[in-house]
């Protein structure tokens, strides 16, 4: 039991469950004040947060919190699911995706197969959890890799090509999760491996990522075009729990379907600011589900054997799979950008910068730890957590040398804003000259502000307390007060 509840008397569940948010949200903010300082996610921050308050270390919270919260990474994945379908507009893919999913499918599917052989045929684990851990293998963290890009300013081939690969990375994780869970589940059915428990289960999959374009449209529908700010956020959160609600009865897992939703809510609409909306919202719940799963975290199976897993510890497992998954990845985004015809640059380093691993794999292995369950399940989602940390790491410092190594960004002024050396009449330019010339071409190459939301309502506030404090009668009244 931890230490504060012994401080109140006789304290209620509901105390105790208001408590331990407020300590999760409060202990996940201020270990990010640590991590930005180290320039590392906030990812990284919620788990270590969530480890340290667990009950291997501090023991700040009591169990029963993980145990109440388990409706968290469904709802978490939801979020997660639907904003990725934002990516997957028809006119961007026309223009150039038959290239980017050749090298997504290759680096995500060659990093899987290479999980699974080494963990089924070298290490001797079982067949199930082999599937499932190498489907999650696939799933890339694009958070480290776009703050990295933002931070050194680059740009280019290289740069276009792994942003998109990151954003449709993850899509291919939850198709092959959704197929790997179902083979998994067939081959632990009491009834013995039979084909109709694989294909009932993806049937079912199918029909609700049906159900889900279904949502999208009834989205759509609900919100129109004069819709208040908050109502729309309403109307969306409504969607998404009831579709994920759906799911939950059914047992089946609501990624595809939630992904489905966003992908047609996004070509029928084009309504960007949706996804904006309830990007300021999730911030919290996602700090909920990744601290959480830093609460469940099993230190001391690290260094011992489970016997689902056989002889092999799990702390080898969790360094086999963590080096393997590297260089699946890099093998992999090599031979996709060779097929697709990429240059030797983007080819040699894209691999490095597809190391980072975090949110999608973190909540898919607690959706597969449930469905394995037992020892199994604890084992997928120890191993997840821990190399996701490892991961987090070293992914900025590896994505960054990829930008460097690839040309993609300088510390070189003359490379960033190159200008020519001389004017029309053959002049060589003095120093100066260069330097305002080449201030001037980056400055009109920062795109122009657009006034978001916020400032938009803040601003006719602003106007609007102006014009009262202005008005005719309010001076009068002003004067006769002085």
């Amino acid at each position: 039991m931890p230490v504060w509840m012994n401080w109140i008397d006789h304290p209620s569940p509901v105390a105790v469950t208001i408590i331990s948010i407020a300590l999760m949200l409060a202990i996940g903010f201020l270990m990010t004040r640590i991590t930005k300082l180290l320039r590392l996610p906030n990812v990284t921050a919620y788990i270590v947060g969530g480890i340290l308050a667990g009950p291997f270390c501090l023991n700040l919270l009591p169990t029963s919190i993980v145990e109440g919260t388990s409706f968290l990474p469904d709802i978490a994945l939801a979020f997660i699911a639907f904003s990725t379908g934002e990516f997957f507009r028809f006119s961007t893919l026309k223009k150039n995706g038959g290239k980017v999913m050749i090298i997504t499918v290759m680096e995500s599917c060659c990093a899987a197969v290479l999980v699974f052989l080494v963990c089924w045929l070298v290490l001797g684990l079982n067949l199930a959890f082999s599937i499932v851990l190498g489907a999650l293998a696939t799933a890339t963290a694009p958070a480290s890799t776009i703050m990295t890009i933002r931070q050194t300013g680059a740009k280019g081939d290289f740069v276009e090509t792994l942003l998109q690969v990151v954003a449709l990375d993850d899509v291919v994780g939850l198709v092959l999760y959704s197929i790997a869970i179902s083979i998994a589940t067939a081959v632990f059915s009491s009834s013995g491996f039979r084909i109709e428990n694989v294909l009932i289960p993806l049937g079912k999959t199918l029909l609700l990522m049906v159900l889900g374009g279904g949502f999208g449209l009834l989205l759509k529908w609900l919100v129109g075009t004069r819709r208040s700010t908050d109502n729309r956020l309403i109307i969306a959160i409504a969607v998404l729990f009831s579709y994920c609600g759906i799911c939950t009865v059914v047992d089946v897992s609501p990624l595809l379907g939630c992904m489905a939703m966003g992908m047609v809510y996004i070509n029928t609409t084009d309504d960007e600011r949706m996804f904006r909306q309830l990007n300021y919202f999730s911030p919290p719940i996602l700090l909920l589900f990744f601290f959480r799963s830093g609460l469940s975290f099993d230190l001391g199976s690290l260094v011992g054997n489970t016997g689902a897993l056989g002889a092999v510890p799990l702390l080898v497992v969790g360094v086999v799979y963590f080096l393997v998954r590297i260089l699946g990845k890099y093998i992999g985004a090599w031979s996709g950008c060779r097929l697709a015809g990429k240059s030797p640059k983007v080819r040699n380093y894209l691999g490095l910068a597809l190391i980072p691993q975090a949110g999608v794999a973190i909540g898919l292995a607690a959706l597969g730890a449930r469905e394995l369950g037992g020892e199994m399940g604890h084992a997928l989602e120890t191993i997840i957590l821990s190399s996701s940390v490892l991961y987090e790491l070293i992914g900025p410092g590896s994505a960054k040398l990829s930008l460097y190594l690839s040309g993609s960004y300088s510390n070189e002024l003359e490379t960033v804003a190159p200008v020519p050396a001389e004017d029309e009449d053959g002049r060589k330019k003095s120093e100066v000259e260069l330097l305002i010339e080449r201030i001037q071409k980056i400055q009109s190459e920062i795109p122009a502000h657009t006034e978001s939301e916020n400032e938009r309502v803040f601003t006719e506030a602003a106007e609007e307390y102006y014009r009262e404090q202005n008005h005719p009668l309010r001076r009068n009244s002003r004067r006769r007060l002085f």
